[in-house]
């Protein structure tokens, strides 16, 4: 067993196989069978998986990586910049694709008059209120999944150096990409509010 945790690939196929095998359960025990509640569920899982490796990962940044960077000794700082925060940020950003379109997913396997209810603000059926807490919700996941691949992952690149960039370039880009970051922060709890009172409440 220390053998299999020791290796990382090892561990998370074993996580996913086990995984596969209770989503394979659920459905042979599902009311519906293979039905489309269940094809709902398993984007629900991927959704949720993804999202918290997306959301976990900011969180990282913003409540380790940026706070402590300043106190790293400048001859250590290579090892985050060239190694860590490169492969960190690698699945952020893909953690946060998958996030967004399993969740896009469900909204197209919930049908047209939901999804329209959803991302019009619940004025599609007439003003739900629900419907606009969920709605927000989603339109601010969307707005943190741009800010990761249209302002944090660029300059991410030019602040650790991925690709050529002058000294000044380098530390503007931290900068927003700092400012971008802390903005998917400030963002990211009332959005998971949104996502985790909806489906309790409301289904």
């Amino acid at each position: 067993m220390a053998g299999l945790l020791s290796n990382f690939r090892n561990t998370i196929v074993l996580s996913a196989i086990l995984a596969l095998l209770f989503i394979i359960a659920y459905g042979m025990h599902s009311p519906g069978g293979f039905d489309g509640s269940f094809a709902q569920a398993v984007f629900r899982w991927i959704h949720v998986a993804a999202g918290i490796l997306w959301i976990g990962l900011l969180y990282y940044f913003n409540f380790v990586q940026i706070r402590k960077m300043p106190d790293i000794p400048a001859e250590l700082k290579p090892a985050v910049s060239k190694y860590i925060a490169p492969e960190a940020l690698f699945w952020f950003r893909w953690a946060a694709l998958v996030t967004v379109l399993a969740g896009i997913g469900i909204l197209a396997i919930r049908g047209h008059d939901y999804a329209a209810n959803v991302l019009s603000f619940g004025l599609a059926g007439g003003g739900v209120q629900t419907y606009a807490l969920m709605g927000t919700g989603v339109y601010l996941a969307l707005i943190m999944f741009l800010n990761v691949w249209g302002i944090i992952w660029p300059n991410q690149k030019r602040a650790l150096g991925i690709v050529e960039a002058t000294p000044e370039v380098k530390a503007k880009a931290a900068k927003i990409a700092m400012l971008a970051s802390r903005t998917n922060l400030l963002l990211s709890l009332p959005m998971l509010t949104a996502m985790t009172m909806q489906q309790t409440l409301f289904g």
